[in-house]
């Protein structure tokens, strides 16, 4: 007899969602490269369902030079002409154009702190943030440290990073463990 897992709520019907909660979400993650993948993510996602990107992420994996940071600040008109034009992507240019100028300044953090891992870690002072929620009602959309995180960045010059998509970020990469106290990745 297989004992089925207690999982998230908003995981639950979905097999990509499913996987994706299981595998990634809130683990903590100090990579660079899936860091910035989660920049452009997160701001494609504004306004939209994360399903919608999920299904779409292999896309923009290919779209966006692997989440090559050096290579995605290079982009030029061109390859926002191009963008536009990829119906595997969310065609908003306004959001294209913010994932080029983003990785610029992308660069910039990694220059200063030695790596964007360093400098959203500290933040958090290098620890995940483990709430202790019983249900998806409670888990707000932002907190504080969200606040703060995407003021900094605004001040940057960063754009489709406002406080809800930061929080978000912060619990897709693990800054913040909002697994649902009943759910089996909730203690790991």
């Amino acid at each position: 007899m297989m004992v089925e897992l207690l999982r998230c709520d908003w995981c639950v019907g979905d097999d990509l969602y499913r996987q994706y909660h299981d595998h990634e979400w809130g683990v903590p993650c100090r990579d660079d490269t899936k860091l910035f993948e989660f920049l452009i993510l997160e701001g494609a996602q504004a306004g939209l369902s994360w399903l919608t990107i999920l299904k779409r992420r292999e896309h923009y994996r290919r779209a966006f030079a692997e989440f090559q940071v050096n290579k995605v600040a290079e982009f030029s008109c061109a390859d926002v002409a191009r963008l536009m034009e990829d119906s595997g992507i969310i065609r908003n240019r306004l959001k294209i154009e913010s994932a080029i100028s983003n990785a610029r300044l992308y660069q910039v953090i990694q220059a200063e702190y030695g790596s964007f891992s360093d400098y959203i870690w500290g933040f958090v002072g290098n620890v995940p943030v483990i709430n202790q929620w019983s249900s998806q009602e409670q888990v707000p959309a932002t907190t504080i440290i969200s606040d703060r995180i995407s003021s900094e960045m605004k001040k940057r010059g960063f754009r489709f990073f406002g406080s809800t998509i930061c929080y978000a970020f912060m619990q897709a990469m693990g800054l913040v463990n909002d697994h649902q106290k009943g759910c089996f990745k909730h203690k790991r």
